[in-house]
């Protein structure tokens, strides 16, 4: 372990940047905690002070990751689709946008007391997508759509209208979307 004292206010949230942004991996709440020889619950603290600070911190369901502007060709493009299916085609319907380079940003749903909800997923990957269907699994947690029927938004994000095109038009054809 790169620390074996405790580290204290500033120095600790400095820290916790710095690791965040040495890696292109997310990094769990009890990971920077051990690593920060504090509690799970510091270091949620501590993430809410640095986004507070406007840092570009976001919570995953694998962790936590700093973003940092991509050095792409082309601007990212981004959509929002109306998608409806039972819990267990989860999987199948993540895999089916990220197979096509499709990044799913996030899960919306219309809460009937809460409103709009929103949780942030960021899976590229087929392994994103299973080791977030995995954890989903192991805490025993439902899926928002499960509040609404299974009706939820996505919003989907790639470099490519053509990509976004084909993997909305396999949703289609799968059975996934929403359509008028």
């Amino acid at each position: 372990m790169e620390h074996e004292r405790k580290l204290i206010g500033e120095e600790r949230r400095s820290a916790i940047l710095e690791w965040l942004k040495e890696t292109d991996t997310p990094l769990t709440g009890s990971f920077l905690a051990k690593k920060a020889a504090v509690s799970r619950q510091v270091i949620v603290q501590d993430i809410s002070l640095i986004k507070a600070k406007n840092v570009p911190i976001i919570a995953t369901s694998q962790g936590y990751v700093y973003m940092t502007p991509r050095q792409a060709p082309e601007k990212e493009i981004e959509q929002i689709i109306a998608c409806k299916h039972d819990p267990q085609r989860t999987e199948e319907e993540l895999k089916l946008i990220v197979d096509f380079g499709v990044t799913v940003k996030d899960v919306i749903i219309e809460h009937p007391v809460y409103g709009e909800l929103t949780a942030s997923i960021h899976v590229s990957t087929r392994k994103q997508v299973a080791d977030f269907v995995q954890k989903i699994s192991n805490t025993g947690a439902s899926y928002l759509s499960e509040l609404t029927d299974g009706v939820h938004l996505h919003t989907l994000t790639a470099y490519s209208q053509n990509h976004l095109d084909q993997a909305i038009k396999a949703l289609d054809e799968a059975g996934f979307l929403i359509t008028d």
